[in-house]
């Protein structure tokens, strides 16, 4: 039965609220556990969606799967299936599993992705470095079929393209248990990539970080079991964060670390919020001067994530002044904003390339700059969720606005934070969800 959210906002949220563990590490940790036959725990993992769906695709292979809150304890003594089946839900993750199973098994099948509806994501760099590795990989009808080739993968030297997340977690998956050295150009170097390498050397693999986005990968015999604690999410941290600014609150994020969010605190500040940090918590809420317009641009690591985009955008429609927001990751990533614009939001979304970086999309017909003129009232709306982090952004929207929000699709909510609905009854929000 379809689930609605029923927001009643207009009020400034404040309190405190702990930040789970990030879900772009967990998730794939989980499925570089199926690289050794030992035990592998993970702590302050989130209870969300994604990570049972993770479980589900792990236990389909041969994983013994145990939950104990925030604690996954996973074991694949053996490999029972090298067929990732597809999942009724859609999720990206399967992509990840063709590596281990080549090194376990020699042979994988694994579902064409999904994914939230966010542009396309297409996986032909993940795919041509493994072809680079010596795998055999051929297209069926909804799959990819690989086989390793005799004597198991092997390293080799990858320039991606373009520093994708994905790809890198493949070729890193791949080189930890390939013959020889692997060496990745390009690479993406997120936290959540920073987070998995330490995850991995504790496990026995040799990774190291170079200049300008190199990583080196020698490759070890085995892999052995770890215990390992997942880092704070930082995406969530920002989402939380800009529930504050935007709504005129103050919120101590418990968990929320510095390190991984200096960039967004660089331009929360611009924008005209405050922060005060502390080993334990940051607190975050509007500065005296009110808040102002910026110019923004999305990036991969260590530039402003994509992920922070959305609800970032929220906060400038309370901002007085122009913003203009170049999203360079992502082409398709603005379509939230129809109903920000219903809701009492001014903003376009344009083709153009309205920012300084080098971008992929520049004269192309994708909408992916927006141009927003603050500050203006947001009122309640109808309004349906599209993925996760427009979902958030959305949420934060109608806690702003004045009257009552209905929120439909919050199913993808659920699937990437960790007890929202508790964590937004204990910031103050007015809200209930109904059948």
């Amino acid at each position: 039965m379809t689930k609605t959210l029923h927001i009643r906002g207009g009020r400034p949220l404040s309190g405190r609220v702990r930040v789970a563990g990030a879900k772009n590490a967990a998730s794939k940790m989980m499925v570089a556990s199926l690289l050794t036959d030992e035990e592998v725990t993970l702590d302050n993992c989130p209870q969300i969606e994604e990570i049972s769906i993770t479980s589900e695709i792990c236990a389909a292979i041969g994983a013994h799967v145990r939950r104990e809150g925030s604690r996954i304890v996973i074991q694949t003594p053996k490999i029972v299936s090298t067929k990732v089946a597809k999942m009724t839900r859609a999720n990206r993750i399967s992509i990840l599993a063709i590596a281990p199973l080549l090194h376990r098994s020699g042979e994988a099948e694994v579902p064409r992705v999904g994914g939230d509806a966010i542009g396309p994501r297409p996986v032909d760099f993940h795919l041509q470095a493994l072809i680079q590795m010596g795998a055999v990989i051929e297209e069926a009808e909804g799959s990819y079929k690989a086989r390793a080739p005799k004597g198991g993968l092997r390293g080799a030297t990858i320039v991606l393209p373009y520093p994708s997340i994905g790809a890198t977690e493949t070729i890193i998956l791949a080189g930890v248990l390939a013959s020889g050295r692997t060496r990745i150009e390009n690479a993406a170097v997120e936290p959540e990539i920073v987070d998995i390498v330490k995850f991995l050397q504790q496990m026995g693999a040799i990774i190291e970080f170079g200049a300008n986005r190199t990583l080196t990968i020698d490759g070890v015999k085995r892999l052995h079991g770890v215990s390992y604690e997942v880092i704070p999410d930082r995406l969530e941290a920002a989402s939380f964060a800009n529930l504050a600014i935007a709504t005129g609150g103050e919120i101590i994020v418990e968990g929320a670390r510095q390190s991984e969010l200096v960039t967004f605190l660089n331009t929360i500040k611009r924008i005209g919020g405050d922060f005060e940090v502390t080993p334990e918590w940051i607190r975050f809420r509007r500065g005296n001067g009110g808040l102002v317009g910026i110019e923004l641009e999305t990036d991969t690591y260590p530039g402003f994530a994509t992920d922070w985009q959305q609800p970032t955008v929220v906060t400038l429609t309370q901002a007085k002044g122009i913003s203009v927001v170049h999203e360079t990751v992502y082409e398709d990533r603005f379509g939230y904003t129809e109903d920000l614009r219903r809701m009492g939001a001014d903003i376009g979304v344009f083709a153009k390339c309205l920012g300084e970086l080098p971008c992929r999309f520049r004269n192309r017909s994708q909408r992916h700059s927006a141009v927003i003129m603050g500050a203006t009232p947001l009122h309640g709306a109808a309004v349906e969720i599209p993925d996760i982090r427009a979902g958030m952004a959305q949420v934060i929207a109608a806690l702003v606005a004045d009257g009552e929000t209905t929120l439909t699709g919050i199913h993808h909510l659920e699937r990437g934070y960790e007890n929202l609905w508790d964590k937004l009854k204990a910031l103050g929000a007015d809200f209930e969800i109904r059948s």
